[in-house]
């Protein structure tokens, strides 16, 4: 067995950035920028109006100051000619201001009469202007790589960027094994049990940003096993789910040596995940985890995870795991990292008692991974101790 840290430095070295491709910007949230990109225009392209009210020259901004209106600038409708002295122009909020303006009185500080407006209230020391460029200048830029918020979009979109450079989404094949599996609404057999494993990783895969493509469940014979990963040929990743431990109908590292399996590894001093495997087969990386479900989702959220971010573009990033204080005292731990099913709310973490790696039910509840380093002491209820979280929420 090897440590938790060294299996994720050689399944780190298995993946690489993929190659870029082109999407309409609409298409482009939640995608990985896969170079920088820099604006056509600034924002905003000229003097613009923050408010509704009266542009002026600066110098005459004062109470019971008087002007003759000579025309109107609206957004999308500016006022073409210069503003004299005593001179007013009825302005809206983000339309361009007039040519020698300088201040816009609020409207709520003036009183207009035909074509005469006073300043009736103190205009105060704000313009209120938003100079040309005062947002982002021609040429500002968004640097990559940065998955790609909604907030990312309007700003790209305002600065005339219509097409969008994105990582492309890793392909990643997951492949379910077993005699005793069925899908999700077959009849199962009086020894059979519903696949789960594979829905929770391609739900977590694709959460990620990746493509994941779910394969027929291949049953416990090296020819099944063969032809399921002829069916994952073009994939960046393969993900087997059970099979990889030493039983004797537990042949999915026989078969993936047949297959060309480079193997980099076999089992990880970890818990639940013990039985992990990984190597590259083809031009993809392979990685073999545990049948136990709780074991398989675990094993995403460790090395899944941070493996897609690569693919992706984005840096090799293992999270730093967050700090919250134990609800509860725990026992000493044994030899191997354990990753405890826990809920944190309020500052505090609490694991549950029942951590069998069969138990969805339990994943479902949590939270956070509760990380004890291989023989950690026994911990007190109040001391500080880091956890992984697992969801978008703590506290959910």
């Amino acid at each position: 067995m090897i440590p938790v840290e060294e299996a994720r430095a050689q399944l780190f070295d298995l993946v690489a950035p993929l190659p870029a491709e082109t999407v309409p910007l609409i298409e482009a949230s939640g995608r990985v920028l896969a170079r920088d990109l820099r604006a056509n225009r600034a924002q905003p392209p000229f003097d613009a109006s923050a408010m509704d009210g009266y542009a002026i020259r600066a110098e005459e901004a004062v109470r019971g100051a008087m002007f003759k209106v000579i025309g109107e600038s609206a957004a999308g409708h500016g006022f073409s000619g210069p503003l004299g002295a005593g001179q007013a122009v009825r302005i809206f909020t983000g339309a361009p201001l007039p040519a020698g303006a300088g201040f816009v009185v609020i409207q709520e500080d003036t009183q207009q009469n035909g074509d005469v407006m006073t300043i009736t209230a103190d205009p105060g020391t704000s313009h209120n202007i938003r100079p040309a460029g005062s947002d982002f200048a021609a040429g500002a830029t968004v640097s990559a790589p940065r998955r790609l918020t909604p907030a990312d979009i309007a700003l790209l979109a305002s600065m005339n960027i219509a097409d969008v450079p994105v990582t492309r989404r890793p392909r990643v094949a997951v492949l379910s094994t077993g005699d005793e599996l069925v899908m999700p609404g077959e009849d199962p057999g009086p020894d059979q049990i519903i696949a789960s494993n594979s829905f929770g990783l391609h739900a977590m895969l694709r959460e990620l940003g990746a493509e994941p493509r779910l394969l027929p469940i291949a049953r416990d014979t090296l020819q099944s096993l063969r032809e399921a990963f002829e069916t994952a040929e073009g994939a960046d990743l393969v993900v087997t789910i059970g099979g990889a431990s030493v039983g004797d109908h537990d042949l999915v590292g026989e078969a993936a040596a047949r297959f060309g399996l480079e193997r980099a590894f076999y089992k990880v001093a970890m818990r639940p995940g013990k039985p992990l495997m990984a190597g590259r087969m083809g031009a993809a990386a392979m990685v073999g985890l545990p049948g136990n479900p709780v074991s398989a989702m675990v094993c995403g959220h460790v090395f899944l995870a941070p493996m897609i971010r690569i693919l992706l573009g984005l840096d090799r990033h293992v999270p730093d795991l967050r700090q919250a204080f134990l609800a509860e005292a725990l026992s000493a731990n044994g030899p191997r990292e354990h990753y405890m099913r826990a809920v944190v709310r309020n500052g505090e973490v609490r694991a549950f008692d029942r951590q069998d790696s069969a138990l969805l039910t339990v994943l479902s509840q949590a939270n956070a991974l509760l990380v004890r380093p291989p023989h950690d002491p026994p911990r007190r209820a109040g001391e500080s101790i880091g956890y992984l979280p697992i969801s978008r929420a703590e506290g959910d």
